[in-house]
């Protein structure tokens, strides 16, 4: 799998698992010797199984109101997509909105070896100001 048919399937496949809460889906996309980091001081999330643990326990305290991916732009074996998602976290109901970006790293088979988050969490479901990078699909 060429590495931009890899990075519109990382994309297309967060952005729908995410908005229905697929944890196995997202889990699949990662090889079993995967190593992603969900922001630069965070600890790492070794293998599937470490992505698997991560994503469920993210999506245990939010749920998803609308996630959007953008065009991944792709350099070698590696991409970089934009995203942003409006949620509602289940503690106390309260709106917020993520936006940020994912560092992919992908093998020739297509499944992602390292991936890294840089991300922002803003009150409220904000939208876009000023010119939107998000690439329409």
């Amino acid at each position: 799998m060429d590495t931009r048919a890899a990075a519109e399937r990382f994309a297309r496949t967060w952005e729908a698992g995410w908005a229905r809460g697929q944890v196995d889906a997202i889990a699949d996309l990662y090889a079993e010797d995967a190593v992603h980091r969900s922001m630069p001081f965070r600890p790492e999330h070794d293998g599937r199984a470490g992505v698997m643990e991560y994503v469920r326990w993210a999506f245990s305290s939010e749920r998803a109101t609308g996630v959007r991916f953008g065009e991944p732009v792709v350099a070698g074996d590696v991409a970089v997509v934009e995203y942003r998602a409006t949620l509602v976290e289940e503690s106390d109901g309260k709106p917020v909105t993520i936006a940020g970006c994912a560092l992919v790293r992908f093998r020739p088979d297509g499944l992602v070896v390292q991936a890294r988050d840089y991300w922002n969490l803003a009150d409220g479901h904000q939208q876009p100001t000023g010119a939107e990078f998000l690439a329409a699909r």
